[in-house]
């Protein structure tokens, strides 16, 4: 089951990729019940603060450190799958183990305990991750690695969006004297058993032997992906870029059940809206990452995340309002559709990167220095939002009567106050990570514009294909391709312009 082939024929590669459809969505199904709002919302049963749930989100990022010793131990024992399956079952018993916290006669240990499960269950996932990067780097094609990442990334998200609401629901109507942890329990043993047959699943899986070359020691070989020019400018827009979506993730929850007041089914609810765009958006970017480039894609995807970042602010001024909710629900389409590209071309353009034969240690310090700065970032962000806790920064615009020294209108036109400092500062470090981006070179990078435009017509075919409902039928009749033309258009003419004006300056008046 575990020796490494030499050959992988079609029909054992279909095999392969069937089973790794199972494991993407047990693994999804896993996160989905030991994640986001249920892993926020227990923690915060379990006497969580801010720095608390800081720290929490630093447990994975932080557990990278377990790529260095990853690399030595792929290439002394050269079985990568033997490694994922052992790892990620030990993995997935640390993840067991928070299911019976509850129970636990010493509530002061209860946090420290599921912190450092988390953490343990997170450096066991390195340790695998490591190693099944590298196995899939070897046996997917590139014609189609990201066509079928795409599917498996949608089919697992339908699943596990599925069993999110439901489960969303259930905890909802559950909550009893003990405050709903038991419930939370239930979620996590639920998520293990997924997990396991998702283990199960990988085992099934064939493994090419991997390329034999000279052995060298650690630190000459990690040094390697800093000596290619090109991949060092991915490192550092991936790691800014995890530093930035890490600075304000981990208190989405947090936000919308302290600060907006929101109930966990309405949570759960536009986390499912968000999965459900996901699940049509990711066959849409694996076929445009496939005819174009995974740059290419992040280049329309990166920012239109950033910008959701940048509506979160908005949620309160200074206490909800009546758009509070139209855009959260537009925050979560925009994520749907920005995270299925980010998430697929992210990992894609690093697993194509990668030089062959130079896979492991490529992508392990890929991965370490992206958990360094995931996991700086959560920290600094937990400390900042406890400090800025009683900060303010508030504009108004007054429109002021001095005949009857009374105001005609009063209008809050910016207040933000503790956690919203935080997305303002994940939004200026975004747009800086995709500055970064711009710098990395890719075969097949087209112009931004391209992608939009392919975008919006596989978008168009995707909805003729699910909607019967007219209205929205001819929603994807817009002209779309009109307005980028005459954006296009209108930059052309505004460069025209500034080369009439370098060409012809104005003179300055006589004393001006």
């Amino acid at each position: 089951m575990f020796l490494p082939q030499d050959h992988i024929g079609d029909k054992d590669l279909e095999k392969g990729l069937k089973y790794l459809m199972h494991d993407g969505a047990m693994s999804t199904i896993m996160g989905s019940l030991t994640g986001g709002a249920f892993l926020v919302t227990f923690a915060l049963l379990l006497g969580a603060s801010n720095l608390s749930i800081g720290v929490i989100a630093a447990a994975s990022p932080l557990s990278q450190i377990m790529q260095i010793p990853s690399i030595l131990l792929i290439e002394k024992i050269r079985s990568r799958k033997r490694i994922v399956v052992f790892a990620a079952t030990m993995g997935r018993i640390f993840l067991l183990s928070c299911a019976f916290l509850p129970w636990l006669p010493y509530p002061d240990l209860r946090l420290p305990l599921f912190v450092a499960a988390l953490f343990l269950y997170s450096a066991m996932g390195a340790v695998s991750g490591c190693a099944w990067n590298t196995w899939m780097h070897d046996l997917i094609p590139e014609a189609i690695m990201g066509r079928f990442f795409g599917k498996r990334l949608a089919v697992s998200t339908a699943f596990a969006a599925i069993l999110s609401l439901a489960a969303g629901v259930w905890v909802d109507r559950s909550f009893g004297p003990d405050g709903g942890t038991k419930t939370y329990s239930l979620l996590f043993f639920l998520g293990s058993m997924a997990g396991f047959y998702g283990v199960f699943a990988l085992s099934q899986v064939p493994e090419p032997k991997m390329s034999t070359h000279q052995v060298e020691s650690l630190i000459p070989m990690m040094k390697k992906p800093f000596r290619d020019k090109n991949y060092r400018r991915l490192i550092a827009f991936l790691a800014t870029w995890n530093f930035a979506v890490n600075l304000a993730a981990p208190f989405y929850t947090v936000y919308m059940i302290q600060i907006l007041g929101m109930s966990l089914g309405w949570i759960i609810g536009l986390s499912v809206l968000s999965q459900a765009i996901n699940v049509i958006f990711f066959r849409i970017w694996g076929k445009l990452a496939d005819r174009f480039s995974n740059k290419s894609c992040l280049t329309v995807a990166g920012p239109l995340f950033i910008i959701g970042i940048g509506i979160w602010p908005f949620l309160t001024m200074p206490n909800p309002h009546v758009l509070t909710i139209p855009l959260l629900i537009l925050i979560h389409a925009l994520s749907g559709i920005s995270t299925a590209g980010v998430t697929l071309c992210s990992s894609n353009i690093a697993l194509k990167a990668a030089p062959k034969g130079q896979a492991t240690v490529f992508l392990a310090t890929n991965a370490l220095v992206n958990g360094i700065a995931a996991c700086i970032a959560p920290i600094l962000a937990g400390f900042l939002s406890d400090y800025l806790q009683n900060e303010q920064l508030k504009l108004d615009l007054v429109w002021h009567s001095i005949a009857n020294q009374s105001d005609r209108f009063n209008i809050s036109a910016l207040d933000f106050q503790g956690t919203d400092f935080l997305f303002v500062f994940a939004f200026v470090v975004g747009l800086y990570a995709v500055h970064r981006l711009l710098a990395v070179t890719e075969q097949g990078d087209v112009h931004e514009r391209i992608v939009i435009t392919e975008l919006y017509q596989e978008t168009r075919h995707a909805l003729r294909s699910v909607a019967n409902v007219a209205g929205i039928r001819h929603m994807t009749y817009f002209p779309y391709a009109i307005i980028v033309g005459a954006l296009d258009q209108s930059r052309k003419s505004l460069g025209h312009i500034r080369r009439r004006v370098r060409r012809h300056p104005r003179p300055v008046p006589r004393g001006g």
